[in-house]
């Protein structure tokens, strides 16, 4: 039976053939994988996020599409439509690229809201409606999407909506000195692309999420996921230490515990443990919140970002002594 080191070792492997670096958000791109999740990267241009989420998918051996968001996209352009055929005066469906196993939103937030919108139904149900019909996305499906941090200008932010059915929120750093100069060795006078081979496969990934089902979470770390996401909510609801400024305007919804509660069974089993503990919660809880809450204006003068708050809330809330 294939275990979670040897697979996520696998894939790794085959991945740093073209991306170098970046540990830690391949592991959760696998934690998305085997958590039926979807992912939202944000950093700057030039850090390898497109090739990374293609690398990954060539290395599943997934069938891979990427869209190119625009201003100009059209939600026919995503989905799909109907196209009328004068041989036989008929209509066909005219399936679109998100008609594959892994999708990569790139520069999501340059569409507009009914291009975004268009991607609600395929995330959240794994089915698309056109001309009236629903279709069946296939399996396993995901969302991967990309976001400047910094460029304002053309771009449309994403609705509260929207960024809840992301599993994960990942912000992706530039690589340190040795990780830079290695690059540079390696790629530096080749203009060949790497070449990645499949090392997995969609129906490995989904037989593998039986043994992730089997990860036992016990009630003391249930309830801790609990209060953890119930902490971001208290803050919403009251003043911080008797002041009367609030630090958030909303806190996490549900999704935030059950994406908590899917994601430590997916790292657990990755890393070869067969229970979540809650420091594996602890590990997780600032990629699978940071985009479920709201800050207020005061905490955005106080420059406090979300990374900041909700360490507040892990810092405040008791650890169970037991699992």
């Amino acid at each position: 039976m294939l275990n979670g080191p040897t697979w996520s070792q696998k894939l790794r492997n085959e991945i740093s053939k073209a991306v170098i670096g970046q540990e830690a958000v391949v592991e959760r791109l696998l934690v998305a994988l085997l958590a039926n999740g979807h992912v939202l990267l944000e950093g700057m241009p030039g850090l390898a996020k497109t090739l990374l989420i293609r690398s990954l998918g060539t290395a599943l051996g997934i069938q891979f599409e990427r869209v190119q968001f625009t201003p100009d996209l059209l939600p026919s352009d995503v989905v799909g439509t109907m196209i009328f055929s004068p041989k036989d005066s008929a209509f066909a469906t005219h399936k679109g690229p998100i008609f594959a196993n892994l999708v990569l939103a790139d520069e999501i937030n340059r569409a507009p809201a009914k291009v975004q919108s268009a991607l609600l139904e395929a995330m959240q149900e794994r089915q698309v409606t056109i001309g009236g019909t629903s279709h069946k996305l296939p399996r396993p499906f995901f969302v991967m999407a990309t976001q400047n941090p910094v460029e304002q200008e053309g771009t449309y932010p994403l609705p509260e909506a929207q960024t809840d059915r992301f599993l994960f929120k990942l912000i992706v750093d530039y690589p340190s000195a040795s990780e830079e100069a290695q690059m540079m060795e390696m790629w530096g006078q080749v203009t060949k692309a790497p070449e990645l081979q499949p090392v997995s496969s969609g129906q490995e990934l989904l037989d593998l999420r039986t043994q992730v089902d089997a990860i036992h979470v016990s009630a003391g770390v249930q309830a801790y996921i609990l209060a953890l996401v119930r902490g971001t909510r208290d803050l919403a609801a009251t003043a911080e230490g008797g002041s009367t400024k609030r630090l958030l305007n909303f806190g996490a919804s549900p999704r935030a515990s059950l994406a908590l509660f899917q994601a430590g069974r997916a790292l657990a089993w990755l890393r070869g443990a067969d229970y979540v503990s809650p420091a594996l919660i602890q590990d997780i809880f600032h990629d699978a919140l940071r985009h479920r809450v709201g800050l207020t204006y005061e905490a955005e003068a106080e420059e406090l970002s979300a990374d900041k708050i909700l360490l507040q809330v892990l810092q405040r809330t008791p650890v169970p002594a037991s699992t």
